[in-house]
Parts: structure tokens; sequence; C-alpha cells
């Protein structure tokens, strides 16, 4: 490609448009620390997957700007008063999915990572989920009717599950008697590590206790800046559900030091971690979390509604109450503060969350299998968050309010998430030429 080409690219609409977009949802953070979102930059270069992975923004912009021509993204088919305001993950993509340790102790397979979690249309996750397929699909050089396939057997499985949830039946989680293939293979590789482990990687002996280790993205924090730390996780506390404050021991803090965070979601994020002792003296039980500054999500930039936006405190206590509210049995060590006045999240660096891993998964029938089960974990996320989560949000039955909307437009419902997937998946990829295009020319303002 010619310079001249290049600038093309980045004098084009589109490029104007992402540019803006870009500006809007990372501005603040790029400007604090060009550094992280130069590594970010660098990881969403790698690929259309990478990028899209990065783009929610762009995502929800483009659905913005495209529904009806009218600036309505929560209106179109499927989409009712109710079913235009449950609560969605997100950021549902192909890779946002793997294991956990629930707090009854069980290892369960499902939706991770709700960073993005808000309220607004059920179809959004939908789309999400189904461009990430082309795109997965693409990179694996399958055919357009094979990612047809994969699309149509993922709405097939959800809209299975969701008449399913409608009627009041109990579906048991993918936990490592129900689950097959590789989502079983991830719960046994969870299954497999250790806490100790994760403490060796992190953490040393020092004077017959442990201590982080330094260096390794460890940041030693001065005196003032541990002291708020210790003062916001006190007030973290107080938001733990009543069963994890049993014994007050296990929340006495060890060592504490500072992290950035350089990930594709969490660039520019500043976050510390916490040692604690755990629920016994002995060593092997000590326990780390995390305490990070929440983000806006994408979503909320495009849901206008006052009720929704001001439910929340702030976005630790967004992602904490959307993470309650989505994921049964979760993460006892959730909870949220503030930090110089600023949202945060906290919860357990956990030695067991393992993600699906997608590098192996080539075979068309075993990538079918997969899509169904996800289809199936969707539904049943999308139906946990509802009047019976504890939240009075969405006071409604969310899956009998979904199972409505589509009827018996079974077929019309995937050939719809379909439709979508192959074009968002070529805009996407387009998207993602243009972006490197302007990233290695040096043409994102503040890089």
């Amino acid at each position: 490609m010619t310079e001249t080409t290049t600038h093309v690219l980045g004098d084009s609409p589109r490029g104007q448009q992402i540019l803006s977009v870009f500006d809007t949802a990372f501005g603040a953070l790029l400007a604090a620390d060009p550094a992280a979102f130069r590594t970010k930059f660098r990881k969403m270069a790698a690929s259309a997957f990478a990028f899209y992975r990065g783009t929610a923004c762009l995502f929800y912009a483009d659905l913005e700007r495209e529904a009806d021509g009218a600036g309505a993204p929560d209106s179109g088919p499927y989409l009712t008063p109710r079913t235009a305001r449950v609560w969605i993950h997100g950021d549902l993509h192909a890779e946002n999915f793997g294991t956990y340790l629930a707090a009854n102790g069980r290892l369960i397979f499902n939706v991770n990572d709700f960073d993005e979690a808000f309220v607004g249309p059920f179809t959004w996750d939908l789309q999400r989920f189904a461009a990430s397929v082309a795109l997965i699909g693409y990179g694996k050089a399958l055919a357009d009717d094979v990612i047809s396939h994969l699309v149509t057997v993922y709405a097939d499985a959800y809209r299975e599950r969701i008449r399913l949830l409608a009627t009041g039946e109990q579906v048991a989680p993918l936990t490592l008697d129900t689950a097959r293939g590789p989502l079983l293979d991830a719960l046994r590789d969870a299954r497999m590590r250790t806490r100790v482990e994760l403490l060796d990687s992190m953490t040393e002996v020092v004077d017959h206790d442990r201590r982080f280790t330094a260096g390794g993205g460890a940041i030693e924090l001065d005196a003032a800046t541990r002291e708020e730390v210790l003062a916001a996780f006190e007030a973290y506390l107080a938001t733990l559900p009543e069963s994890a404050r049993i014994r007050p021991d296990s929340h006495r803090v060890k060592d504490v030091v500072g992290r950035r965070g350089v990930g594709i979601g969490s660039a520019g994020l500043p976050s510390y971690n916490l040692l604690l002792e755990g629920n016994t003296d002995a060593l092997e039980n000590d326990v780390v979390i995390y305490m990070k500054q929440g983000q806006t999500p994408a979503v909320s930039r495009h849901v206008t509604d006052p009720a929704i936006r001001g439910y929340f405190r702030h976005e630790g206590h967004r992602t904490v109450i959307s993470q309650r509210a989505l994921q049964a049995h979760a993460d006892p060590w959730l909870g949220w503060t503030e930090l110089d006045g600023v949202g945060q999240l906290v919860a357990e660096v956990s030695p067991y969350a393992v993600d699906l891993d997608w590098s192996d998964l080539d075979d068309p029938a075993q990538i079918e299998a997969v899509v169904a089960d996800l289809g199936r974990a969707t539904a049943t996320m999308h139906a946990a968050a509802d009047d019976e989560s504890g939240h009075s949000l969405v006071p409604f039955s969310t899956e009998r309010a979904i199972d409505e909307a589509i009827g018996d437009d079974g077929a019309g419902f995937a050939a719809m998430l379909v439709e979508f997937a192959h074009a968002y998946g070529s805009r996407a990829r387009a998207d993602h030429q243009i972006f490197v295009d302007l990233f290695r020319n040096g043409l994102i303002p503040g890089l």
C-alpha cells in the first residue's frame, strides 16, 4: 500500500468515524497513558477478531447509526418495550466464555468478563456474538455457508433454551458432570490448577509470611496511596454478601501493590492487587484480589433511559450488580468501592479461571457443538437477570418476554442473525485494515 493510499484511508469517512468513536471512548484514558494504548492497539492489530474484541464502542456506534436510519438502536425485529430493556453482557463475543469457581464450590463453564454489562436490547448480545463467529470462521478459512450454519445452530440453541426456561424448566449449569468436548477440557484444566501455583507466581515467602514479588508488573506504592487503597478496601468489605463475612480474619491485608492494565479491555485503567490472609492461617490459603477502576460501558452511550443510568452509583457498582444479576453463584469476593471518588470493581484473582481456547478448534462439527452450548449458556444468562434476581431494574420475566417476542419465528430469528454476522464480519475486516494503517502511520491522535 502506498503512502498516498494510506492517507486516503485515514482521511476517508470511515476512517474519520473510527477516530471519532475512539476519541469518545478512549480519549481521556489514552491521554493519561499512551504507552498502555500502544500495547492495546498492537494486540488489536494482530487480527480482525482482535480488533473486534477491542472495539465494542465502534460496534454500538454503528448500531445506532444504522438502526432504521433514525438513530433508534433499541427498535427493530423481536424488540418490544420489555425485550429492549433486559440485562445484557454488552461484549458477548466467542472468547468471553470460560470457567470460574462458584460460591457453592462447583467449577462452572459460563459467560465471563462483565465489564461492559448494562441494560439494553437482548438482540445486541446475540448480534455481537454472531459477528464474532463470522470473524473466527473467516480466520479459520471456513466457507460462508459453514459460518451461516454455525450462527444458525447458535440461534436455534438459544431459542430452544429460552423456550424451555419460559416454561419453568430448571436446567443444569455446565459443570464437570454435564459439559462435553472443549468445554469439559477447560473445566478439567481449571480443576488441575491450584491456589499454591497462583500464589507462587505472584508472591514469595519472606519471614514466614507471603508478600508480593517485586517486578513482573507490580508497582510499589507510596505510603499515601497505600493508605488510600486500604481505606477503599475497608469500604469494599461492606459490599460483600453476608456469607462472605463469616471469618473477619480472612480479610486481613498482608500486602498491596499497584498494577496498570495493558490488556485489550483494560488499557490505561489503574489497578491494585491485595494479598489477604484467606480462610486459614496456612500460607496456601492466602487470597489475591484486585481492585480496578470501573470503565464506562460502550452500551451506556446508546441507552438514554434516565432510570437505567440513575440506578448505579458508579461504574464499579454497575459492574458488580450486573455480574451478580447475570451470573448464578458469582465470585464471593465480588464487590465495589471508591478510590479518589472513582468507582472501583473488586474481585478475586482466581486460579480456576480458564478461557475457552479456540486455537485448536478447527473441525466444523466440533465448533458446531461448542456454539450450541454457548447459545444455551447465553439464554441461561439472559434468563437469570430478571424479576427473580433480586434487582428492581428488570421487574419482569426476561425469558418469557423473549419467548413471546420470537414466537414461532425461529427461522426468521436465525436468518436475522446470519445476515448480521456476515455483514458486520465483513465490515470489521475492512475496519481492521483501516485501523492498522491509521495506527502504523501515526494517524491516531495522542499516540
